[in-house]
């Protein structure tokens, strides 16, 4: 495919040519047996490929094979499509590449990306030049547009003219996901308006509605919405289902509840899944340790969903809803040529991968150069952190402080004014905002993060601006300064002493480590954080979600500390002097 995301015409006059027999394919698949996934049944086919295309699937050879043309003998193989994440964010500490890369080796080829992190940073400009260049790689990449930002900001950076830009790009294929909800119900008509305008562009959206009562989903339905992902029982995805839902069904650290809704979906009798698919929300790297939309299937299978419909969760079903089941999610004549080869219809792991044409896994090895054309890091500056911090700078100013009651659920909790770490609760720790900039901060306590931590500071926020969080405000500055030198990433300190960090220099968030190395690093990192008393699923997502306002109860953002609930400002932020 072209730049413009579609066959050129002299790829397709060509590829006609070939089905005629007065050209010759690159590659012959013989004897196949794959998921027809129009007819749901398992067939036998030879498949041939020109490029990055299919261009037949059937019983003929092609009549004429020139020297260059590969042939593959797939005896003893099941082929199903090349798998589809739906919802990736993709700045969980790991990066698009190197989260591609690592991805592509369990058959994960297309990742259909949030678009937050590109544009909270880049110009629209510099964010499609990104999006450009990552389609050098074998994986394939759609992108969401988002409506809100997640928190309680100062400037916002969502305007009509830049939705438009986002909505109007071909390789944009939702809006979404709608967090900011509540404020269309309650009366806002811009987010509403950047809805409608979504649709009229016949592209779907995408809520997160968890807990949302039969009303609210009715509601959001009637504003335009197609998809949730935030189905936490059986019985919840079956009403998602009822109203008219495409859903997809979350398994993630914090939510590790797929196995018993696609139980409970399957003993009340759900037969039909063509409007289902499967996702692993953003999970953090440890998480993937086992595998990425692979899991999801060999999970569905394990729970009794027939083998056709748990393959065509994780391809056809989310293509056909995005709108690009002419593109990808089938193997079938003018599709990507994206295929999984698997020992058998009963195990989801691939032996060998196919990406747009190229084995990109095979035989056990990865061809990792095919995913590093280029060098991410050089398109994704650090962030400079042009500022100083002092310890008299983190004393808090409210009574009010935030009660971690799980990883993202926050409530509000009273804590009387203290300056001395020595006169803190055991369990309270300071919790600072500061502007990555430099320009304001706020201080608070939170009670239940880590007790025992003495002294932290990390750019991985909601709003890429700084958390610091501990007993001991030196140790938090010293956190901070370490942070700043290594250019964005999680430090903690103790006694004045470094004791652990993970270096973030994409913006802050993200790694440039492979994802193997990541996963190790993320998880000695993560023992740190236990070490010093955090005792819930996962940190990365706690320390996201402080300043996050799309969930209960209590925040902390840019603009101070909210009560999400009652849309309340409790303590404003205020000049960093």
């Amino acid at each position: 495919m072209n730049q413009e995301f579609y066959w050129t015409i002299t790829q397709m006059r060509k590829q006609a040519a070939i089905i005629r027999g007065e050209e010759a394919p690159g590659l012959v698949l013989t004897d196949a047996l794959y998921l027809n996934t129009y007819l749901k049944t398992w067939e036998k086919a030879n498949i041939w490929i020109d490029g990055d295309r299919i261009i037949y699937v059937g019983e003929e050879v092609p009549a004429k094979v020139g020297r260059a043309t590969e042939t593959i003998d797939c005896k003893g193989y099941t082929l199903v499509p090349g798998y589809i994440e739906p919802h990736v964010h993709p700045g969980q500490l790991y990066n698009p590449q190197t989260l591609a890369a690592y991805a592509a080796r369990f058959g994960t080829t297309t990742l259909i990306c949030d678009n937050a992190i590109l544009f909270k940073t880049l110009s629209d400009g510099d964010a499609f030049r990104l999006i450009d260049r990552l389609e050098q790689l074998p994986a394939t990449f759609y992108w969401w547009c988002r409506y809100d930002p997640q928190s309680a900001v100062i400037d916002s950076p969502f305007s009509d003219e830049r939705i438009r830009r986002w909505l109007n790009h071909p390789r944009v294929v939702q809006g979404g996901e709608l967090t900011g909800w509540p404020r269309v119900v309650h009366g806002d008509d811009q987010i509403l308006s950047w809805m409608r305008e979504t649709k009229l562009l016949r592209k779907p959206i995408e809520t997160h509605l968890p807990g949302a009562s039969e009303r609210t989903l009715t509601q959001l339905k009637l504003y335009g919405a197609d998809c949730d992902h935030e189905a936490m029982t059986g019985e919840e995805a079956i009403m998602r289902l009822k109203l008219g839902y495409t859903v997809s069904l979350r398994y993630s650290s914090i939510r590790p509840d797929l196995p018993d809704i696609l139980k409970t979906m399957v003993d009340k009798g759900v037969h039909d899944f063509d409007h289902v698919c499967m996702t692993l929300d953003g999970a953090t790297p440890a998480f993937l340790k086992d595998g990425v939309v692979d899991h999801l299937i060999r999970i569905a299978l394990e729970q009794g969903v027939p083998p056709e419909d748990a393959y065509m969760m994780a391809s056809s079903n989310i293509a056909v809803h995005y709108n690009l089941a002419d593109r990808i999610g089938h193997i079938a004549p003018g599709r990507a040529a994206n295929i999984n080869f698997l020992p058998s219809p009963s195990d989801p792991r691939p032996v060998a991968v196919m990406a747009k044409g190229r084995l990109v896994f095979r035989d056990g090895k990865t061809v990792d150069n095919d995913f590093f054309p280029f060098n991410i890091s050089l398109d994704l500056k650090g962030a400079a952190f042009e500022f100083s911090l002092r310890p008299e700078q983190l004393v808090p100013k409210t009574t009010v402080g935030l009660d971690m009651v799980n990883d993202a659920i926050t409530k509000p909790f009273e804590q009387p004014i203290t300056a001395q770490e020595t006169q803190l609760p055991h369990d309270v720790l300071y919790l600072t905002l500061v502007d990555k900039k430099g320009s304001w901060i706020i201080n608070t306590y939170i009670r239940g993060f880590a007790r025992s931590l003495s002294g932290f500071a990390g750019s991985f926020s909601a709003t890429g601006d700084v958390l610091l969080i501990g007993r001991n405000k030196e140790d938090m500055v010293a956190a901070f300064n370490r942070m700043k030198k290594i250019k964005g990433g999680l430090v903690i300190a103790e006694n004045g002493e470094i004791t652990g960090e993970l270096a973030l220099p994409l913006f802050g968030f993200m790694s440039d480590l492979p994802m193997k190395r990541l996963i190790q690093e993320a998880g000695r990192f993560e023992n740190k954080l236990r070490a010093a008393g955090y005792c819930f699923g996962d940190p990365f997502f706690s320390l996201s979600f402080l300043a996050s306002t799309h969930l209960p109860y209590i925040r902390i953002t840019p603009k101070g500390i909210v009560d999400v609930m009652h849309r309340k400002l409790l303590a404003a932020s205020e000049p960093l002097i």
